[in-house]
């Protein structure tokens, strides 16, 4: 009878029945169809089966001339880094003018930085420095309408710290407020001092004793 019911009407009609739940199971049990059943293979039960593997991810295939480390710009480069993203451990360099780079010099996206060959990572050296030479705008670079010669420069590693320190003791050196502000080792560039930032180089006035 149970078999040829539904599971509501079989709840339904022993709805008032202490055996309710009982009976609506072997309802749902005895109607379940046999597509829906788990198949296994011959003495192997369904909690013995193994999880499905991990998806496969791509190796990285290193020849005899593969650079794992590279010297650029007085900097350590990561050579199994694409190329695009091991420029932009240079100091001076992002993403975006690192990309510009990699086109102009017609080098490969998805190639790694250890496999450039000496004539590559020349001509990527000549781009960054000398950008204007390959067509690649003023307002891409980091350094427009240089204070003392007017010229726009992208600089990188250690002659951007050049420039940043004599910047910072130019400002000094004719008393302007952001260098005092700099020389008092206090916040440039408009924040609140009164409550926040006590822990670090500031100036502060000791509280009474």
């Amino acid at each position: 009878f149970l078999s040829s019911v539904s599971p509501l009407r079989v709840g339904l009609l022993f709805s008032d029945s202490p055996v309710f739940t009982a009976t609506l199971f072997h309802a749902r049990a005895v109607s379940l169809p046999a597509s829906a059943e788990p198949t296994t293979k011959p003495g192997r039960s369904v909690s013995s089966l193994s999880p499905s593997p991990p998806p496969r991810t791509m190796s990285l295939i290193v020849g005899d001339d593969f650079q794992h480390i590279l010297r650029v710009l007085n900097t350590n480069v990561d050579g199994r880094s694409k190329v695009m993203y091991a420029l932009t451990s240079i100091k001076g360099i992002g993403r975006r003018f690192a990309n510009v780079v990699c086109k102009k010099a017609e080098i490969d996206m998805g190639k790694r930085a250890g496999e450039l060959s000496a004539a590559e990572l020349e001509s990527l050296m000549v781009i960054v420095s000398n950008p204007r030479q390959f067509r690649i705008p003023d307002w891409f670079l980091n350094r427009q309408k240089d204070y003392k010669d007017g010229r726009y420069l992208q600089l990188s590693s250690n002659a951007l710290d050049t420039k940043l320190r004599d910047d910072l003791e130019r400002l000094k050196k004719i008393r302007n407020h952001r260098g005092l502000r700099h020389y008092w080792g206090i916040r440039v560039r408009g924040q609140h001092t009164k409550t926040t930032g006590r822990r670090g180089k500031t100036v502060g006035i000791g509280g009474k004793k």
